[in-house]
């Protein structure tokens, strides 16, 4: 029997935990669903991850509300997936003023953010109840940075009594990926950069260069990480463990795939011998189902040369997995 396509057939409700990591940032997270992060300034709010849809963005707005009714003025795309960035609109209807991302995040908003809606809409039915109050794409604000990766172009913003520093650390889950870093109470708000103890969606990554990216941001030497799936983790050490997770999940898969062309493998072949692999160390987290062939097609296509991620299509996805049932 095939498998329900993508996430289709998730539809129970996750625990929801609104969790304090330091004076002033909190981690919004769901049983390895898409997380978002909070910074609350003693002026002004900063939301890391817009959530789906704004139906789904009152939750957490109102969270945030039971702790704090200072002015949410600032949203940062991490990246440009709709998952994250759809919700955006709630946060507008708020008063926020600044949709924030990089110049790498927009153009693949350009490039793919019509498809990538609709694709990931059928992806995750749950996740995009009320669905209907979306405006549309989500448009950054404030677009920084050049595209290259580092600090140059980055974005400082004082939210009151916290400094908040904004920049693209390298490529990784996407070719735009964006991180918010509270160097006074070292807390990290990575995006989908990192995960843990959940699948690792690298359909529009670039994993040849993800690793060195994840070692950028071990080198900030992080007390605490807002992941993009999975519980915040706090204390360098287990920061550490979040990075050597998805860093292992990345290797493997990247060598799987590189192995595949090598032996002239077709996907199909691929998908067989990535499981060998991957099935025994994450086969039990949240979402590995879901991820893998997506993750799968991706890590064969660069092996292949492809550098640039292919645009997903809700037509394309359904045809991927199709190919890949037993």
């Amino acid at each position: 029997m095939s498998k329900a396509f993508a996430s289709q057939s998730d539809l129970s409700d996750k625990k929801i935990s609104f969790t304090r990591l330091s004076d002033h940032c909190w981690a919004y997270t769901a049983e390895g669903d898409p997380n978002s992060g909070v910074i609350i300034g003693e002026k002004y709010i900063l939301v890391s991850d817009a959530t789906a849809t704004p139906l789904m963005a009152q939750d957490l707005i109102a969270r945030i509300r039971e702790v704090s009714d200072k002015p949410i003025k600032y949203v940062l795309l991490t990246h440009y997936h709709a998952v994250r960035v759809l919700g955006a609109s709630a946060y507008l209807a708020e008063g926020a003023t600044e949709i924030i991302a990089s110049k790498g995040t927009y153009d693949l908003i350009v490039e793919r953010g019509a498809e990538d809606m609709q694709s990931e809409m059928d992806r995750f039915p749950r996740l995009f109840r009320g669905a209907d109050s979306v405006p549309g794409l989500t448009w950054p604000t404030l677009v920084f940075g050049d595209g290259k990766p580092g600090r140059q172009g980055s974005v400082r913003l004082d939210l009151g009594g916290v400094v908040v520093d904004i920049w693209h650390p390298g490529a990784g889950h996407t070719r735009g990926d964006t991180i918010a870093w509270v160097e006074a109470e070292k807390v990290l708000f990575s995006g989908d950069l990192v995960e843990y103890q959940a699948g690792v969606y690298t359909g529009d990554a670039h994993l040849a260069e993800w690793p060195a990216t994840l070692e950028a941001l071990r080198g900030l030497n992080a007390e605490a990480i807002v992941p993009g799936r999975g519980e915040a983790m706090i204390g360098n050490a287990n920061v550490n463990k979040s990075l050597d997770y998805t860093k292992l999940w990345v290797e493997t898969l990247f060598a799987c795939g590189k192995q595949a062309v090598a032996q002239n493998m077709d996907l199909k072949a691929a998908m067989a011998l990535t499981r060998q692999h991957m099935d025994p160390v994450f086969g039990q987290v949240f979402i590995y189902e879901h991820c893998l062939p997506f993750d799968v097609s991706r890590a064969y296509d660069e092996a292949k040369g492809i550098v640039n991620p292919r645009i997903w299509t809700a037509e394309r996805d359904k045809d991927m997995w199709a190919s890949l049932q037993n």
